[in-house]
């Protein structure tokens, strides 16, 4: 008897577990298809007109800002040629560059150093290969080395150190102490501030 106690109770065990698993499984089904429900409902269509002008993307005609100073390739610039055309120095080599002269090699040097900050890369490059003598390759290798080495404009003392060096006038008037007193004369994108800040900073620690 005994024995068969034990055999009828365990499918009533089992009975009552599969009525819990029955239950869950149903709840759970059902979840499941209200959820699925909800993903199909579609929001309600807006005639806001500015709600669709939010949601569709700007056509590739309109999608830069007027006034926005960046040039097709994307580079920033600051102000371009007739902000370069402040500083009399820079009006120069610009000139010289348009009539093919040869400004030399630290003259191309300086505009390099100099210009990279308002023109593109390209707008820069075609500058310097209007020099008669120097090639494209020789342009583009020296303005890498000026974009890569992150050179700051060169200070008016220096300038002129480098024109005793080169026949061409780097300066159309060394007389006129404003001439090619660039941090005067223009106003350069603040990383430049901030890296002669950098630089100062250290020669003090330094002790120079």
């Amino acid at each position: 008897m005994s024995e068969r106690e034990i055999v009828l109770e365990q499918p009533e065990l089992i009975d009552e577990q599969a009525e819990v698993v029955r239950k869950a499984t149903e709840r759970a089904e059902r979840a499941e298809a209200e959820l699925a429900r909800l993903k199909h409902l579609k929001p309600p269509s807006s005639t806001n007109s500015s709600d669709t002008a939010l949601k569709s993307p700007p056509s590739p005609s309109t999608s830069r800002v007027a006034g926005d100073p960046s040039d097709e390739s994307g580079t920033p610039q600051s102000g371009g040629v007739e902000e370069l055309r402040k500083d009399s120095m820079m009006a120069h080599l610009l000139d010289s560059l348009d009539d093919g002269k040869d400004i030399g090699h630290y003259g191309r040097l300086v505009f390099a150093m100099v210009a990279r900050h308002f023109l593109s890369h390209d707008e820069v490059l075609a500058y310097m290969m209007k020099d008669t003598d120097f090639s494209e390759e020789d342009a583009r290798v020296m303005l890498r080395q000026v974009e890569g080495r992150d050179y700051n404009p060169p200070k008016r003392d220096r300038i002129l150190e480098w024109q005793n060096e080169q026949e061409f006038p780097i300066l159309p008037n060394v007389d006129d102490p404003d001439c090619g007193n660039l941090y005067r004369n223009l106003k350069f994108p603040d990383e430049v501030y901030k890296h002669i800040g950098h630089y100062q900073e250290a020669k003090f620690e330094a002790g120079e």
